[in-house]
């Protein structure tokens, strides 16, 4: 069983909260562990429990919700959803990187998909620190992303992953990066492939692509990463589609929107 997402809900008016409450005792797998009538409450109870998901009221006495949460910058931040009444506050709490925001009076069907995004986003971050205890196990292993600072959200400085943790049952695999030939994804999860083989982890391709070298591995369609130095040539089709083929046949489809990218990568390669 995977483990619950702890939540807490900020908002000063009690009936708010119920509601919050309400919806959230409907959903499966979250844990609600503080309640918060106002932003120094919220500071306060983020810092104490760490939790994985709050939901934010913007307006509140005291500090504000866009104030709460721009007093934990810096600090390990939850996935934020903003509850308002008033869209003009939803569109600045997009300044402060939350992940979605619900307007209030609170519809059930916006709400679960305000939900299920966070379920998601928590899910990645998991991953991804999973990854990274793997790396530090590990000695740190991988390279910088010299060739590209800053690519794919991954400051330049931050190591790379060389070896992916790939879990079968109740162990976990490490594959090297370099054996990737290219991966799909198939829902949650990630499949790998190899010369030879494949493997499949729960994990989504915005979090791998963040924590490979963007110099070797390269985003050619929203579900395909490939590694650069397999891809043989691109083959144009019609109407301005193309597709990609690997060293040993592979044939995969190259969307418009990463071709520019690709083809920028392959001539650095030349």
């Amino acid at each position: 069983m995977s483990q619950p997402l702890s939540v807490v809900i900020a908002d000063d008016e009690p009936l708010a909260r119920r509601r919050l409450l309400s919806l959230l005792r409907d959903e499966p797998g979250l844990s609600v562990v503080a309640e918060c009538a106002n932003g120094v409450e919220l500071v306060d109870a983020v810092r104490a429990r760490s939790p994985d998901l709050v939901f934010v009221d913007v307006q509140m006495p005291g500090l504000n919700g866009l104030e709460a949460l721009a007093a934990l910058e810096g600090e390990r931040a939850p996935v934020t959803v903003f509850v308002t009444a008033y869209e003009e506050h939803a569109r600045q709490a997009f300044d402060t990187e939350a992940l979605d925001y619900v307007l209030k009076p609170i519809h059930e069907d916006r709400f679960r998909r305000a939900v299920s995004r966070a379920r998601e986003r928590v899910r990645e971050r998991r991953a991804a620190a999973l990854n990274q205890q793997v790396v530090r196990l590990l000695g740190g292993e991988g390279s910088t992303a010299d060739a590209v600072p800053g690519a794919a959200g991954l400051p330049a400085s931050e190591p790379r992953l060389s070896r992916i943790p790939i879990r079968t049952g109740d162990r976990v695999m490490l594959l090297d990066v370099e054996e990737i030939r290219w991966v799909e994804a198939e829902g949650d999860y990630l499949r790998f492939h190899t010369r030879d083989t494949s493997h499949s982890t729960r994990m989504t391709l915005s979090t791998l692509e963040r924590q490979l070298d963007p110099s070797r591995f390269v985003r050619i369609h929203r579900s395909t990463l490939v590694r650069a130095a397999v891809v043989k040539e691109l083959q144009p089709l019609t109407h301005g589609e193309s597709r990609v083929v690997l060293h040993d046949g592979t044939l995969l489809k190259l969307s418009r929107t990463y071709r520019e990218r690709l083809q920028q990568l392959l001539t650095q390669g030349a």
